[in-house]
């Protein structure tokens, strides 16, 4: 019986070491063979990369899998981040520095687009004109993401603040339907369901900033960029691939958002040609740093952030700029 357990134990032990030395006890799906990214109606680079499978394409030869999820804003791309369920997504700046300061260890490896993707909306038949206007009013907003931290800057730039409005927490899509049914008195909006509810049921924009967009980050999970440097850099030198096919295929871009948001085309045409910039640097740095660096206090004030020293030491790390110098320069 003794030499038995002996024998099972040993056999044990064995096991334990084989699949320990062979890397069955390294349980990130990345090291079983998986890349997890987001792709997002507000991120056109992303739809691209996912249409046309260069990634797919590259990776099969390495075993690697990779899996798309749908990013409805950049609270979600940070939740699934956060949460370990994707490696690499896509968010507004100011997002990305909210949700590094509270704890969420991802860094901006890429910038993929400068955007007028934000603003205060009202219904057609409303009488706001602008943003005094909303003091004392329901306003829908997904807190979390870049409509929401727009409508805080706007808030303030009246000398107002979040406590001067009632915020109702909806996702972009629910604000817009609040919006449209008056359920609301305005909407922190983000295209292309801006651009839509503008042209299909009227709505106004009362209140436009372009400054106050913190441009769009494609971020990774740190851990993930320690372990899997080679696979970063591939989503970042097929996201420049995308950037160069849309610079050469505008119309085709066009076709692309229309039919995976199930938007008309003049409303995909609006938000491509009059509020995305994509040929841009994609290189985080001082452009990117000015803006969250405006962004920051407003954080602080309302309480967005754990504490004003977390949100400092988020921005002075929240850059990891050589995946883009290295796809940029190639």
């Amino acid at each position: 019986m003794i030499r038995r357990r002996a024998l099972l134990v040993s056999v044990l032990l064995t096991t334990l070491a084989t699949g320990c030395a062979s890397g069955e006890g390294d349980s990130s799906p990345a090291a079983a063979g998986a890349l997890r990214l987001d792709y997002a109606y507000y991120n056109p680079l992303s739809l691209v990369v996912r249409k046309q499978g260069w990634l797919e394409q590259e990776l099969a030869a390495k075993g690697t899998k990779v899996t798309w999820v749908l990013s409805a804003g950049s609270n979600k791309a940070n939740e699934n981040l956060r949460a370990e369920t994707i490696d690499v997504g896509s968010t507004a700046g100011a997002a990305a520095l909210q949700a590094r300061a509270n704890g969420t260890a991802i860094k901006a490896i890429e910038v993929y687009s400068q955007p007028e993707w934000a603003a205060l909306v009202v219904a057609k038949t409303s009488s706001i004109t602008g943003i005094a206007g909303i003091k004392g009013k329901k306003v829908a907003a997904t807190k979390g993401t870049d409509p929401y931290f727009f409508l805080l800057q706007s808030l303030h730039e009246a000398k107002l603040t979040g406590a001067d409005v009632e915020v109702v927490n909806l996702q972009h899509a629910d604000g817009k339907t609040a919006l449209e049914r008056g359920d609301v008195d305005a909407w922190a909006g983000l295209d292309p369901l801006m651009a839509q509810s503008q042209i299909d049921a009227g709505s106004k924009l009362i209140y436009r900033n372009p400054a106050f967009t913190s441009y769009g980050f494609l971020n990774a999970r740190e851990a993930f960029i320690k372990d899997h440097p080679d696979l970063v850099q591939s989503v970042v030198n097929a996201y420049e691939k995308a950037r160069a096919w849309i610079g050469a295929h505008p119309d085709e871009t066009v076709t692309l958002l229309a039919e995976e948001a199930k938007l008309s085309p003049e409303i995909a045409k609006l938000v491509l040609t009059e509020r995305t910039k994509t040929e841009i640097s994609p290189v985080p740095g001082p452009e990117q740093r000015a803006v969250l660096e405006r962004v920051l206090p407003i954080l602080v004030e309302e309480n967005q952030v754990r504490s004003a020293d977390e949100a400092r030491a988020a921005l002075d790390s929240l850059f990891d700029p050589a995946f883009a110098e290295k796809a940029h320069a190639s």
